[in-house]
C-alpha cells in the first residue's frame, strides 16, 4: 500500500486550500493510505474530520526546541512513498523537513522568489509556481504530477461540520437573542506574521460599516469574529459600535467558528483564514483585499465580490519569505486606508438585495 505524507504546516487557510487536493488524490489512488502532518491545532480539527485522510500527526513545532523537533521528524523517516508541502510553503524549515522525512517522491512548488534561499531544492517533484493560478490550482498540479491523471473539475473547499458544532451555532443565535432576518459576519483580523496586519482594514472603518448597516436594516444583527490574539481588536470595534445587536464572537474549536460563519447572511472579511471557511460554509463573501495577488487567494468556488481600490501598485505582495512592505510615497497602504466604508457599504446593500 501506497503511504503519502501532507505537510500542512502553514495555516488554516492554506490547509483548507488544499483539500480539493486531497479530494484528487484520494479518488486517483483509493487504496493509499494518506497522513497529514500539521503544526496547528485549528489544521488537526479539519484534517481529522476528512474521511480522505488516514492519520493525523500533530507537533507543535513554533514552541519545541530544535533538537525535540528534530527527533520528531526523524521518527516519521522513510515511511512514506511520497510526500507534498502543500502551497505556499516556501520557508527552508518546510523543506528541510520534507527533504528530512526521506520519501522518494517530494513534492513543492518550485517558487518565483527566493527559491533557492529557502532550498526548494530539496523536493525533487516540482511544478514552476504561476501567479496566475489559484492556491487550489496549484495544488492541484502537484497531485496530477504525482498520479499523472489529470483533475476532474475541482471541488469546493471542504469542512465537515458535526451535529455539535451545528447545535454550538444555534444557541448561540438563541442566547444573543439573534434572529435569522440578516446575520453579518466581520472578521477585521488577520495574520501579524511578516508586517502582514498591514491586509487589515482599518478597525474604525469596520465599526462605520456596522453603524451604517445597523441603521438600514432595522433587522439586521454584526458579529465580530476572531481568534483570541484578536480579543483586543474585536473588543474595540464592539465598543465604537455600542450597539445591542452587535455581538462578540467566542469559541472553543475553529469548527465552531465555522459553524457560526455558516448562519451569516454575509461575511465582510480581511485576507484570513477565516475567509477561506466562510467560502467552504458556501456563505456570501465580501472580501477586503489590498496587497495581495488575489489570483492566489480569491474565495474558491463561492459567491463573492471583492472590495478593492484596484490601485496600479497593487498586488505587490507575492509569495515570499520577505515581510510585506509598501513602496508607495503618499500613503503607505492606501490600497486598505483609502477604501472607505461607504464604498463597501453599498456592496452590502447590494447583496441583501
Amino acid at each position: 500500500m501506497k503511504k503519502i505524507l501532507i505537510n500542512a504546516l502553514s495555516g488554516i487557510g492554506d490547509a483548507l486550500m488544499f483539500t480539493p487536493a486531497i479530494m484528487e488524490l484520494r479518488k486517483a489512488l483509493p487504496d493509499a493510505q494518506i497522513d497529514a502532518l500539521v503544526m496547528f491545532r485549528g489544521v488537526k480539527d479539519l484534517y481529522e474530520r476528512l474521511p480522505e485522510i488516514s492519520n493525523v500527526i500533530y507537533f507543535d513545532f513554533l514552541n519545541s526546541n530544535p533538537l525535540k523537533a528534530l527527533t520528531f521528524v526523524l521518527k516519521l523517516r522513510k515511511k512514506y512513498w511520497a510526500s507534498f508541502n502543500v502551497y505556499p510553503s516556501n520557508r527552508k524549515e518546510y523543506n528541510v523537513i520534507n527533504f528530512l522525512i526521506g520519501a522518494p517522491k517530494r513534492l513543492a512548488v518550485e517558487y518565483l522568489r527566493m527559491d533557492r534561499q529557502n532550498l526548494g531544492f530539496l523536493n525533487n517533484l516540482r511544478i514552476k509556481e504561476n501567479d496566475e493560478l489559484h492556491n487550489v490550482e496549484e495544488n492541484l498540479k502537484m497531485v496530477s504530477l504525482l498520479t499523472g491523471k489529470q483533475p476532474g473539475e475541482p471541488s469546493p473547499l471542504k469542512f465537515p461540520l458535526r451535529e455539535a458544532d451545528e447545535n454550538f451555532a444555534e444557541e448561540f443565535l438563541t442566547e444573543n437573542k439573534i434572529e435569522y432576518n440578516l446575520i453579518v459576519g466581520f472578521h477585521p483580523g488577520c495574520s501579524t506574521l511578516k508586517n502582514h496586519v498591514n491586509r487589515r482594514w482599518p478597525p474604525l472603518y469596520f465599526s462605520s460599516l456596522a453603524k451604517k448597516i445597523l441603521r438600514e436594516f432595522e433587522e439586521a444583527h454584526i458579529l465580530i469574529f476572531g481568534g483570541r490574539d484578536e480579543n483586543t481588536l474585536k473588543n474595540k470595534i464592539h465598543a465604537d459600535i455600542s450597539s445591542e445587536r452587535a455581538h462578540i464572537v467566542t469559541t472553543e474549536t475553529i469548527a465552531q467558528t465555522a459553524a457560526l460563519i455558516k448562519k451569516c447572511n454575509l461575511f465582510v472579511t480581511n485576507d484570513s483564514g477565516l475567509m477561506h471557511i466562510a467560502a467552504a460554509m458556501q456563505t456570501k463573501i465580501i472580501a477586503l483585499i489590498g496587497p495581495t495577488n488575489l489570483n492566489y487567494i480569491r474565495p474558491w468556488k463561492a459567491k463573492h465580490v471583492v472590495a478593492s481600490l484596484n490601485l496600479s501598485c497593487s498586488p505587490c505582495f507575492y509569495y515570499s519569505p520577505k515581510p510585506l512592505t509598501c513602496s508607495r510615497d503618499d500613503i503607505k497602504f492606501k490600497c486598505m486606508k483609502e477604501l472607505k466604508p461607504q464604498a463597501v457599504f453599498e456592496l452590502v446593500k447590494e447583496f441583501v438585495k
